[in-house]
């Protein structure tokens, strides 16, 4: 069985990331307002990027790092710049962290 992670496209700009075992009828349920929550509240939504994984398991791990990554780089990742991803991984691996008492924002 295939699994799968994507992002869609919502209104206002946001990006929305899920995954599922059946990738046309998850999205035909968002599309059409199906499944509450984010994604109804932000119609319409369009598909923007997916990636098939072999389990559950790894797809709901891509699901979840993409959802700490910043807009940025789920921007790249919908082109496909790969070059771009490293490079803000390594920016955000130089910037401080939450724990040194500055907040970083995510505009995601």
């Amino acid at each position: 069985m295939t699994f799968w992670t994507y992002l869609l496209h919502c209104r206002g700009g946001f990006l929305y990331a899920g995954h599922t075992d059946d990738l046309e009828r998850r999205v035909a349920q968002h599309e059409s307002g199906a499944i509450p929550g984010y994604s109804r509240d932000h119609l319409p939504v369009s598909l923007v990027w997916s990636e098939a994984f072999p389990t559950r398991d790894e797809a709901k791990s891509m699901e979840q790092r993409i959802k700490g990554w910043s807009k940025a780089k789920k921007l790249a990742l919908i082109r496909g710049d790969w070059g771009e991803i490293s490079r803000l991984s390594k920016k955000k691996e130089s910037s401080p962290s939450t724990s040194s008492g500055q907040s970083v924002g995510d505009d995601a």
